[in-house]
């Protein structure tokens, strides 16, 4: 299992960082001509009106998750506050794009990028660009690998996703302590949900001999591709009792194979992100557990390292930094039902 650097609450509000989910929202930029011409040749989704000589930029994977998009919104909002310009570059999950914008990016005069991977193993061409032209790289939530890490990202921040599966594990040990016949949504493509995987694996402990693990497969971390392998997997096992997924929207699409076979009470649902989907369908009782990522935390801490890092201080101590996890329940899903953590 991976250390873990923890904080408290506490001590994560006293970084302040920068965050993850709402889409690029549009406004009027006014960056150097370089940014400006990357920004028109990458289709960059946001912008902020520069008032510093600083300017950052977030290369996300996607921002048509929730996740990624807090963190976009997070970071847009610290570096409005602290008059750092800000771009947010969005490649829809098209690892080609991505390098692209990366490669925009490092000639781009930027002085601290933001990044998380399409392909966690994908994108050592981007990263080594940047790094070359002398620019921080601050990888986020989802790890490139580790040779990269050390050659080029300045610090890597996520949530502690081994941890977070562990828990969902332990939960389920709880649930069904006599075992039961269950399924895994994963997505091996992505290091983070590998983690996960492992995570939940290890839950189970000295009861893992008790499940058997009558599929796993990839959910995409989507949940229309998630849904339709539910649907398979129950009519394969009609007797089966728990799916484990990867994520709120793998989830959620199991969820709804289970109600479209009438079993929703019956095959309990298991899931890491809490999302405000994800704490909706825990208070709806379509989940059965969730544990958190916390984006907001994330970009918080990687916002306040990065304006440390520019401002030169670069003691930032943990090469990688795992924030904690933990079980969402009901009661903290009802008080933060519109936001993540």
């Amino acid at each position: 299992m991976k250390k873990s650097l923890k904080f408290t609450a506490a001590g994560l509000s006293v970084c302040m960082m920068a965050a993850l989910l709402a889409g690029c929202g549009s406004s009027s930029s006014t960056t150097t001509e370089a940014a400006a011409d990357s920004a028109a040749e990458t289709e960059v989704k946001n912008g902020e009106a520069k008032k510093s000589d600083l300017s950052f930029a977030f290369c996300t994977n996607t921002l048509n998750n929730t996740f990624q998009s807090s963190i976009d919104a997070k970071l847009s909002e610290l570096c409005k506050e602290n008059e750092i310009s800000y771009t947010c570059l969005d490649p829809d999950y098209d690892l080609n794009k991505q390098l692209s914008q990366l490669s925009d990016c490092a000639n781009s005069g930027y002085d601290a990028v933001f990044v998380i991977p399409v392909d966690s193993a994908g994108i050592t061409s981007g990263l080594a660009e940047i790094s070359e032209a002398g620019i921080p790289i601050f990888n986020v939530d989802t790890a490139v690998i580790d040779d990269d890490i050390d050659q080029f990202v300045t610090q890597f921040v996520g949530t502690n996703a081994y941890m977070a599966g562990q828990l969902v594990g332990e939960q389920m040990t709880k649930d069904y302590p006599d075992g039961a016949k269950i399924a895994v949504l994963d997505f091996p493509s992505n290091e983070s949900c590998v983690d996960r995987v492992n995570g939940f694996l290890e839950g189970l402990g000295d009861q893992k001999d008790k499940f058997d693990i009558v599929a796993q497969q990839d959910g995409g971390a989507a949940l229309d591709q998630s849904m339709g392998l539910a649907e398979d997997i129950i009519t394969a096992n009609p007797d089966m009792e728990a799916f484990f997924c990867i994520n709120d929207p793998s989830a959620l699409g199991a969820a709804a194979a289970i109600k479209a076979a009438n079993k929703t009470g019956e095959i309990g649902v298991y899931s890491i992100d809490a999302s405000p989907d994800g704490k909706q369908a825990l208070l709806d009782g379509e989940f059965t557990a969730v544990a958190c990522q916390v984006p907001l935390q994330i970009a918080e801490y990687a916002f306040d390292a990065a304006e440390k890092y520019v401002g030169g201080d670069t003691e930032l101590g943990e090469k990688k930094v795992y924030l904690d996890s933990h079980l969402v329940e009901k009661e903290e899903a009802e008080k933060t039902l519109s936001d993540w953590q």
